[in-house]
């Protein structure tokens, strides 16, 4: 199964994708933010399979993190977060290859249906 990188500022949220992950058989690494996780993939990034991100989080948001992120690993597949519609629209400016978003709320079968598509 796949290493998977989780970041959001909810711990609602934080705790139930990591739950629907884990269950999938997945190894999840929980950030609190933007920057905890990008320092986190700083050191790791080979290990990391997936990146999965709240758009809408303080100092760095989701979309900011995404472009850093594939800055240093361009083929790394992300899977974006939000509640807010607008927000997903702006991913277009991301060159990911491998990118899909979701709007919360959203169940635990939709959130782990997500990542297997991601991770094709």
């Amino acid at each position: 199964m796949a290493n998977i990188l989780l970041a959001d500022d909810d711990a609602a949220v934080r705790d139930l994708v990591r739950r629907a992950l884990t269950a999938d058989g997945h190894v999840v690494h929980v950030t609190q933010d933007g920057v905890e996780a990008f320092e986190y993939f700083g050191g790791r990034a080979a290990d990391v399979d997936l990146l999965v991100t709240d758009v809408d989080m303080p100092q760095l948001d989701g979309l900011a993190l995404a472009e850093k992120v594939l800055a240093l690993k361009p083929e790394l597949p992300i899977v974006l977060m939000s509640g807010f519609s607008d927000q997903l629209d702006r991913a277009d400016v991301l060159r990911a290859k491998h990118l899909v978003s979701i709007s919360k709320p959203f169940t635990l079968e939709q959130i782990k249906q997500l990542v297997k598509k991601a991770l094709a």
